[in-house]
């Protein structure tokens, strides 16, 4: 199968969780036999940042400045290919939009991995700038990084036809069991680009418990933090961490939290993929809670969740034997459940089971 990608970046994980997604997943796709072209645009601050610059046997990354420079190759990509895929916060998002819905022969794919903000920004009756303006009816099959409600939501504002989820996940290759570095050694670690959405529940889960154990370390690593940001001293800061470093600074403490974009939470059904990455480093995850979790891990079991403070204390005083047994066990099911390759062949069976608009227009002119 050939797939062409007009997606946000691929080549740059700087403040941007699609990268190292999209990586995953096509890693795993051209390790199954499939091709892919990802299209991205060439944006200064990724190109600053850029911590991958050619992708995997069978796939390629094309970068390029603008569309209109970029239209001729783009157009010739999507007439050879089975599927085209359209994401969320792509900058040329309708216009590969109109592209695809106009020439490509296969299957036109609109994949939100920002459902949840997708959704949020338009019940404030803000405009989407990376959705089409006459929604998502046009596509073949609209994918959510979110599940649950979502999904109807997505039908009914947005027209979307076929609806399916397409969960986070994580490469194995890239995040596993890694050594300890002492520069990331913490007793609760935290990774993740701010967003001021996320900030009340990381108060409570992780700077709360850094005042409250001055005598602990707490680390924490992601782009955009401002400079007001409430510090302490016991709280240790690492500005970008690349994935190439993601093991080691999660090997680095005993705990690490995940915290869910509010909007996200909102929604439920929406695993973070900083959440399968740190258990497929073999690292005791504690998550605040959203309606769904329990889908992904066994809470107690697999993971252990927290709402207040209290129950993010209450997390970091388990002995290290409870930790090391919930760490081995989220681990197993990731690599069972939720790693790239099995999102991979669960994205071709998607796109195996939907009859593409032209064949099903032209098998109903025929009378068939």
């Amino acid at each position: 199968m050939r797939l062409v990608v007009f997606g946000l970046a691929v080549s740059s994980s700087w403040g941007n969780g699609h990268a190292t997604l999209w990586r995953g997943l096509i890693r795993a796709l051209t390790r199954q036999g499939h091709e892919v072209t990802f299209f991205e645009r060439d944006a200064p601050w990724y190109a600053e940042t850029r911590d991958l610059h050619d992708l995997m046997d069978g796939a390629e990354l094309v970068l390029y400045p603008d569309w209109d420079k970029v239209l001729p190759r783009a157009r010739a990509a999507v007439a050879r290919a089975d599927a085209v895929i359209v994401t969320s916060f792509c900058p040329d998002g309708p216009r590969a939009s109109d592209l695809a819905a106009e020439e490509a022969p296969g299957l036109t794919v609109f994949y939100d991995m920002d459902t949840g903000v997708t959704l949020q920004r338009l019940a404030a009756g803000e405009s989407v700038e990376y959705l089409p303006p006459q929604g998502l009816g046009d596509f073949d099959l609209v994918l959510s990084y979110t599940g649950g409600r979502a999904l109807d939501l997505l039908r009914t504002r947005l027209g979307a036809l076929r609806v399916a989820p397409l969960y986070g996940h994580v490469d194995p290759e890239a995040h596993r069991p890694g050594t300890p570095d002492p520069a990331f050694r913490g007793d609760l670690s935290y990774l993740g680009t701010y967003a001021a959405d996320r900030q009340d529940a990381l108060d409570a889960l992780f700077l709360a418990p850094a005042r409250a154990r001055p005598d602990s370390r707490f680390v924490l690593a992601g782009a955009g933090y401002p400079k007001d940001f409430p510090w302490t001293d016991n709280l240790y800061f690492v500005k970008h961490l690349p994935p190439a470093d993601h093991p080691a600074f999660f090997a680095s403490s005993r705990l690490t939290l995940n915290v869910t974009r509010e909007p996200m939470a909102a929604m439920g059904f929406c695993p973070s993929g900083r959440l399968f990455e740190a258990a497929a480093c073999g690292i005791p995850v504690l998550s605040d809670t959203w309606d769904g979790l329990d889908h992904f891990f066994t809470p107690g079991e697999e993971i252990l969740v927290a709402a207040t403070t209290e129950e993010a204390l209450a997390a970091l005083d388990r002995p290290d034997a409870d930790l090391s047994r919930i760490a081995q066990a989220a681990r197993d099911r990731t690599l069972t459940q939720h790693s790239s390759d099995a999102r991979a062949r669960e994205l071709v069976a998607l796109l195996g089971g939907v009859i593409p608009h032209r064949q099903h227009e032209e098998t109903v002119a025929c009378g068939e």
